[in-house]
């Protein structure tokens, strides 16, 4: 393994209190060469955080601290590790300028990044984080009128988002492409939904962009298994797309679980650290 891309930080309101320099020491003993931290980016300004505690991101008044204590990390262990320095942005249908006027303020700062999709809004405007809980998925598929049209609108906005111009500093790695199933042992899938999937990672190699190979839902109860699963993952491998690992880790020891189960595909180093 190359290394882990896809990791959080004690500046994340909803996760460990592990801090920086503790994710570091861990990739160093898993091994690994590398380590982009993505911290979640702040939400738009103009934008209520919809999960019921508003802990979906980092506060934006500490951006400017997560960058400088990731580059002191860098310095300092720069003989040990390739650190990158980056964020997983949130794609907001609606809020792509906000969302590209943070970008191009922070983008010459980052190393690495992603775009993701946590946030949909139902068709009476209200919006909801569809990975917060299974509660909060229950009330979304209830405002969206079932789990069908939930599911249409979460690869919709999944689509939206790789056509969306956001700037230069946009990401080029789309995150966790199925995490809208993150309930489906509590919430069956409803239907087939491998021709939106595949459109989607036909539309991913069409704007030479990345995926996420992410196995945090290896270890959610009710899902069990990799965003996206093994069938999907072939598909993209066989498309060309490249494809990243990332723990997705909210906690120190966290780094590279479950990479075990990606050993059989090829893995690579996000385009941009090869520049």
């Amino acid at each position: 393994m190359l290394g882990d891309f896809h990791v959080h930080t004690q500046y994340c309101q909803h996760g460990a209190d592990d801090k920086m320099e503790a994710y570091v020491l861990q990739a160093i003993e898993k091994g690994f060469t590398h380590l982009s931290f993505t911290e979640h980016a702040p939400l738009p300004e103009s934008f209520t955080d919809p999960a019921p505690h508003r802990d979906s991101t980092m506060d934006r008044n500490k951006v400017e601290a997560y960058v400088m204590e990731g580059k002191a990390l860098q310095k300092q262990y720069k003989n040990d590790l390739q650190i990158n320095i980056g964020f997983e942005v949130d794609y907001i249908r609606g809020y792509e300028q906000e969302t590209q006027t943070f970008l191009d303020m922070y983008g010459p700062e980052m190393d690495d990044g992603i775009l993701s999709v946590h946030m949909l809004q139902a068709p009476d405007k209200s919006f909801f984080c569809i990975d917060y809980s299974e509660e909060e998925f229950e009330r979304a598929a209830d405002a969206f009128g079932g789990l069908t049209p939930l599911y249409k609108a979460y690869y919709g906005s999944l689509q939206a988002s790789v056509e969306a111009d956001l700037g230069h500093f946009k990401p080029k790695r789309i995150g966790h492409i199925t995490l809208v199933q993150k309930f489906q042992l509590a919430y069956p899938k409803p239907a087939d939904f491998s021709k939106e999937q595949h459109l989607l990672l036909d539309l991913i190699k069409n704007k030479g962009y990345e995926l996420d190979v992410n196995t945090a839902g290896l270890y959610k109860p009710f899902c069990k298994e990799i965003y996206p699963p093994a069938e999907l993952i072939a598909y993209a491998a066989k498309t060309g797309i490249p494809l990243v690992p990332g723990s997705d880790s909210h906690a120190a020891g966290g780094i590279g679980k479950g990479f075990e189960y990606l050993s059989d595909y090829s893995l690579h180093l996000p385009q941009r650290l090869t520049l």
